[in-house]
């Protein structure tokens, strides 16, 4: 899974960004180099899962937790992993696993442990999650607002 979030600089300092600061975000799922799903702020709605919990000074999600919680995630999948939508795309993290959800439906071979670090990259990588080495911030795309990749 590749993607991008978006938050306000000055929310790096900030011990926790959630769903709630975040300004843009979008996922994209693989499987063998090719994709499964896709999934952004955008499609927003008021019945989306939209749970995110982001230590900026890390560079990672915070994951392991009960869900919804501090130590969880839910980017258009609940706790079930499986209100994606038809024709959806969606990623969970909570104490049970990380996995994601495909065309509403959780795919239980994408399950890996719940506390299995997530971090997230200053510089886009590729589907097979290879990329440039790690040595600065990426230039943001509009002033006053990081992305990640």
């Amino acid at each position: 899974m590749t993607g991008a979030i978006a938050f306000p600089d000055k929310l790096m300092g900030q011990g926790l960004v959630t769903e709630d600061d975040v300004t843009g975000f979008e996922i994209t799922g693989y499987l063998d180099g090719t994709p499964v799903g896709r999934w952004s702020m955008d499609e927003l709605t008021d019945e989306t899962t939209w749970h995110l919990s982001f230590d900026p000074a890390e560079l990672r999600f915070l994951t392991g937790g009960s869900f919804p919680g501090p130590q969880s995630q839910g980017w258009n999948a609940n706790g079930e992993v499986s209100d994606c939508g038809k024709g959806g795309f969606g990623f969970n993290s909570g104490n049970w696993a990380q996995d994601l959800c495909i065309d509403g439906t959780w795919i239980s071979d994408s399950s890996i442990p719940p506390a299995t670090p997530f971090f997230a990259s200053t510089v886009p990588v590729t589907p097979a999650c290879g990329g440039a080495e790690l040595l600065s911030k990426r230039e943001p795309e509009s002033p006053g607002t990081e992305v990640f990749r």
